[in-house]
């Protein structure tokens, strides 16, 4: 099974709840898990950020729903217990979504109503399976598919000589060259020989990785051939390292052949996706534009407090 939304998670929480009595979110994760028939992997899956277990998330947004709705009440800092109106819901389990986001519709204020401390730390809601942590992470994920299609055009416009400069620099942002100076060489368009650009590994140049940049259109497959080509250009260079670069993509024929090359030379194929997924995280050509900070309560922090009774 995967793993429930968060609006899927209330009722079955709520029913968790009021069987108990009174639970801390880490008590509830392990009989909730077993109730959606989840997976060790599936528990443990953490969103492509890192930023913590997606189960764990979305039942703690579950939680502050139901809080927020005031189906539940904490009685202690990180304890729930669910309260007559929730208890009185759960009676009508298919209502409680829509009561909860008409409840906290009501509760957002009118701009002319001056407003509480409460009602300024609302959050503000918007109807949805994904929780707003997870829209925060679809809207970055968005935002940098539009960054890459950018990246990708903005290379188009400009001349292959260009492109091949920039494939270097991007290898040695990578790390490839090290410290080594004047590691990265971009060859002579008029005899380069299938080469188009070489990273010296080491001071004397024993060790060195050949470079090939096409600059395609997106839509135009780079295909087996191709590979073959530059296979054998590596081969006159008396090299065995090669990383193709394009702006397109690859047939399979052509992933296959990279992949299925004797053990004695090394192709690595990058295509236009990983590209600008390279160009963007080592910050070539990209400049900061915005820096957003997201904290959370320090749990040990907080609960070396003394409770009041």
């Amino acid at each position: 099974m995967s793993i429930p939304k968060h609006d899927e998670i209330r009722v079955p929480v709520m029913q968790l709840i009021a069987k108990e009595g009174t639970m801390k979110l880490k008590d509830i994760i392990d009989p909730l898990s077993k109730q959606f028939h989840l997976t060790e992997e599936e528990i443990a899956e953490m969103y492509s950020s890192g930023n913590g277990p997606i189960f764990y998330d979305r039942v703690s947004w579950a939680l502050s729903y139901l809080s927020m709705a005031g189906l539940l009440d904490k009685p202690k800092r990180g304890v729930y217990k669910i309260n007559h109106k929730g208890i009185e819901l759960l009676k009508t389990p298919e209502k409680i979504n829509t009561y909860i986001d008409n409840k906290l519709e009501t509760r957002e204020p009118s701009q002319q109503k001056k407003q509480t401390t409460e009602e300024k730390l609302n959050i503000e809601h918007e109807t949805s399976e994904l929780t707003p942590q997870e829209k925060l992470y679809v809207s970055f994920s968005n935002i940098k598919k539009s960054i890459y299609s950018e990246i990708l055009t903005t290379i188009l416009s400009k001349t292959p000589l260009e492109f091949e400069k920039l494939v270097v620099m991007l290898l040695q942002k990578m790390g490839y060259g090290g410290e080594i100076k004047n590691s990265g060489l971009v060859t002579k368009a008029t005899n380069d020989g299938g080469i188009d650009g070489i990273i010296k590994e080491d001071i004397l140049g024993l060790g060195r990785i050949h470079i090939q940049a096409k600059r395609y259109n997106l839509n135009s497959a780079i295909g087996r051939d191709e590979i073959q080509k530059f296979v054998g250009a590596l081969a006159v260079a008396q090299s065995n390292k090669g990383v193709f670069i394009t702006t397109s993509y690859y047939t399979k024929q052509a992933i296959e052949y990279a992949d299925n090359l004797n053990g004695t030379t090394t192709v690595v194929l990058i295509d236009g996706e990983r590209l600008a997924e390279y160009i963007y995280d080592f910050g070539v050509g990209m400049q900061v534009e915005q820096t957003i900070e997201i904290k959370k309560l320090d749990a040990d922090f907080w609960d070396s407090m003394k409770d009041e009774n």
